[in-house]
């Protein structure tokens, strides 16, 4: 009884880039995931600004709200 080793049941390179392919095909029915999530009317995001320090105390000064004025003279500022 003679063994064959020239043929192997399967090849390991073969099923490995097999694997691969099936892991990082893409599918043609997956929609792409939107860029951002969908914006809210009204609502708010967080950002850092580099402002000059003058410009800080001015909206500062008169207290609490500050963010909502400077918020409101870029509005303005910018014709919105």
């Amino acid at each position: 009884m003679a063994i064959d080793r020239t043929r192997r049941p399967s090849d390991p390179r073969q099923a490995a880039e097999a694997a691969f392919r099936a892991v990082t095909r893409k599918t043609p029915e997956a929609a792409p995931a939107p860029a951002r999530a969908p914006i809210v009317p009204g609502a708010r995001e967080t950002v850092s600004l580099r402002i000059d320090r003058a410009v800080l105390e001015h909206f500062q000064k008169d207290g609490p709200g500050w963010q909502d004025r400077i918020n409101a003279a870029l509005k303005a500022a910018a014709g919105l």
